[in-house]
């Protein structure tokens, strides 16, 4: 296996329109909001949901010929009626032995997790780690009240309410490391980062569910270093909207330029420590200043 060596970060950048990007379901499942700063959260968790979505669905990650999802709702003897495998029952699918669970299981060779034994329980500390996602901008929340396919009870004359929560627009940027020392305990490999990199964009575009469709990537970035250990750190706070009118009026990409120069200057201060730079691109995007020729397109 072709295990990761060296350490690398990711810029992931995406837009949501008129759907809800991530409720919290411990407030009428409202998309996640900062009340100080009105910037739109996304969790993680809901970006490792996609990913591992994707790679199930699309990717052939399903059970079969020795690849899989750990963290996926499995019903007990494939029985609707007999309710979800707990962490301990779906541990038994791999006879208890985390290491046929590593061998298999991408999710948990990308992000780690628990594995419940019998008698205990081992943790494998995840070399992929991103932090909260967050929207570059203001954003609005919008309410929308609308009408049930049912009624409250049979016989009723009048069909329920349904309560929704959507953003009109949100440009959400995620940034993650890729840790090669964590890698050598879950046996991550390089054609498993190429996974992830693929299942980030497309995943995002096959979100098209009733409250996710809307949602399409727009920039992912991924910086290689020679050097182990080192990394320049906090790339989302490198790059910023601009030439927009009002935060709250952006509802595409025609409405406002993305302004890396600060990242383009970091990368050039570090460029000794740099192995490569590889990027994705969508064409609606409008970057300021141009991407320069020497970063490599990534293949996805």
């Amino acid at each position: 296996m072709n295990i990761i060596e060296k350490r690398s970060e990711i810029l992931f950048c995406y837009d949501v329109t008129d759907a809800n990007p991530n409720g919290d379901p411990m407030d009428e499942n409202k998309p996640r909001i900062d009340e100080e700063t009105k910037i739109n959260i996304v969790t993680d968790v809901r970006l490792k949901r996609t990913i591992r979505d994707y790679l199930y669905e699309y990717k052939g990650y399903n059970g079969q010929n020795g690849k899989d999802i750990f963290v996926r709702e499995i019903f007990i003897n494939n029985d609707p009626a007999k309710g979800i495998q707990d962490g301990k029952t779906r541990a038994k699918d791999y006879n208890n032995n985390p290491e046929n669970v590593l061998k298999e299981c991408i999710d948990i060779r990308l992000f780690g997790g628990v594995i419940p034994l019998d008698k205990d329980s081992i943790t494998f500390t995840g070399p992929v780690q991103f932090k909260m996602g967050r929207s570059l901008h203001k954003v609005e929340l919008k309410h929308i009240k609308g009408t049930g396919a049912f009624a409250s009870k049979a016989g009723s004359k009048q069909a329920t309410f349904r309560d929704e929560y959507i953003l009109p627009y949100s440009f959400i940027c995620f940034h993650g490391i890729i840790n090669e020392m964590a890698a050598k305990y879950t046996h991550l490999t390089e054609e498993d980062v190429s996974e992830l990199l693929d299942a980030m964009w497309n995943g995002t575009k096959n979100l098209i569910s009733r409250s996710k469709f809307g949602q399409m990537p727009r920039l992912l970035l991924k910086i290689t270093y020679k050097e182990p250990g080192y990394f320049i750190g906090d790339l989302d706070k490198l790059i910023k909207l601009t030439d927009y009118e009002n935060e709250f009026s952006i509802r595409s990409t025609k409405d406002f330029k993305l302004d890396i120069s600060s990242l383009i200057d970091i990368a050039e201060k570090n460029k000794d420590k740099i192995e490569c730079i590889e990027y994705k691109l969508d064409e609606n995007l409008q970057i300021i200043p141009a991407i320069p020729s020497n970063w490599n397109v990534l293949n996805i």
